[in-house]
């Protein structure tokens, strides 16, 4: 989870340099950086289709002791979720109303996380700073957010709270965008962009601990595909929201209220899907007592 952040971090400065390369060999600086970047991705594929396997038993690169260790877990994980009535089919990873209130929740993360990664360094450019400097400033949120998303992960973890640890997180990415809209200073900026990547980065690791609640088996393999694909078209559109808003108003401020408001539409549905899980079980406890 925290390698989004870190990449950012690492690479906001790293672009901002190659941008400087613009006329070496005959190539403009986005040509460098956009060749550049994209060598260690092409040699980790490689490496990840030889190296990385599909189940713990086959991994030759964990200890034997540490490959027993972790079976033993997943089958225990999954013969608990077996005896608390968890789903196992495919279709039910596919059709589960739970998979698809979390697919909108993730809908809304991803259109915070995919806005800061487009559109933070043009918004930050706009208060008239060289293209080296957006690079540095554009490393100060992602930077502090994954100190932020650990901490918050071990609370999470150690308290076993899941629902406010995500409610909380996309509420404060919601302000952290309603603020930015208005800003108007570098500190400004930079501080509420922190506070975006924070409660962006804070709410992923508790959110994605939620299908495997409820779904097991090939249900929970199918139900993570679902919420990934259907959560990442966020993506797409808060990035293109802002950008059509940039156009028809030349402002920022009105994208960034409305990737706000789909932050805030992901704390209600995490309520929403808490109050109707607790519902759920309510009945069935009451009936064995």
């Amino acid at each position: 989870m925290a390698a989004a952040p870190i990449s950012t971090a690492l690479g906001s400065p790293l672009s901002a340099a190659l941008l400087e390369m613009d006329g070496v060999m005959g190539l403009h600086g986005w040509q460098w950086m956009f060749v550049l970047e994209a060598i260690p991705a092409l040699i980790l594929g490689v490496v990840v289709f030889f190296y990385v396997t599909d189940r713990p038993e086959k991994a030759k690169w964990l200890k034997e002791d540490e490959r027993d260790w972790l079976v033993g877990v997943m089958n225990e994980e999954t013969a608990r979720r077996s005896s608390s009535g968890a789903k196992h089919g495919i279709i039910s990873g596919l059709t589960n109303p739970r998979v698809l209130a979390l697919s909108l929740i993730y809908f809304g993360t991803s259109a915070g996380l995919y806005t800061l990664g487009i559109w933070a360094p043009q918004i930050i450019k706009q208060l008239g700073v060289s293209s080296m400097t957006v690079g540095l400033l554009n490393a100060i949120p992602p930077t502090v957010s994954v100190v932020a998303m650990v901490l918050w992960s071990r609370h999470s973890d150690r308290t076993g709270e899941r629902t406010w640890h995500v409610v909380l997180a996309c509420v404060a990415a919601a302000i952290g965008l309603a603020v930015a809209a208005v800003s108007n200073s570098v500190v400004g900026l930079i501080a509420s962009l922190t506070l975006v990547n924070i409660g962006i980065s804070c709410a992923k690791p508790p959110l994605w601990t939620m299908p495997t609640m409820f779904l097991s088996g090939a249900a929970a393999a199918t139900g993570i595909a679902t919420i990934n694909s259907i959560g990442n078209l966020g993506g797409f559109a808060g990035p293109v929201m802002i950008g059509w808003v940039k156009d028809k108003t030349g402002s920022y401020a009105g994208g960034l209220y409305f990737v706000a408001g789909l932050l805030l539409l992901s704390a209600v549905v995490t309520l929403l899907l808490a109050r109707s899980q607790k519902s759920t079980v309510t009945p069935g406890r009451a009936a064995a007592h």
